[in-house]
């Protein structure tokens, strides 16, 4: 999910069980959609329930440990200032919750979650989409 706070900048999550910043994310589950798995874990990490707005991204991405997988970038919009005092992260997957600078990517997280975010991030707020493969634009989905 990518939320923005209005200034331009746009939320990360800080995982208690890895190193790095991170779009709030998680794996589907059996049975159940991108787009509900994307809804169920805002409201694990950030202890509230907020928008789903539209899709920005489908990236095809390899990974030497873990396999190809295909992930989906969906986007919430801009936050208004009473649902970013709502956010609450739980303290035990997720230490912090902080809105950041895009300038900032490449300090706070992974290479390839980096060029993920910012392909992400060309495609909104208004935008149609991308279909990527490891983060890079492959084609437009318009």
């Amino acid at each position: 999910m990518i939320y923005r706070n209005g200034r331009g900048h746009f939320l990360l999550v800080q995982p208690t069980y890895k190193d790095g910043w991170d779009l709030p994310s998680g794996y589907v589950e059996p049975g159940e959609s991108p787009l509900a798995a994307a809804r169920r874990e805002v409201v694990e990490e950030l202890g509230t329930d907020l928008p789903v707005t539209g899709l920005l991204l489908v990236d095809w991405a390899p990974h030497p440990d873990e396999g190809d997988k295909v992930l989906f970038v969906f986007d919430g919009g801009v936050l208004s200032p009473d649902a970013r005092a709502r956010i609450a992260p739980d303290g035990r997957e997720i230490a912090r919750a902080d809105f950041h600078d895009p300038a900032a990517l490449d300090e706070l997280t992974p290479a390839r979650l980096a060029r993920r975010i910012r392909t992400a991030l060309q495609a909104g707020p208004a935008g149609a989409g991308h279909y990527a493969e490891h983060g890079v634009v492959a084609m437009p989905m318009s």
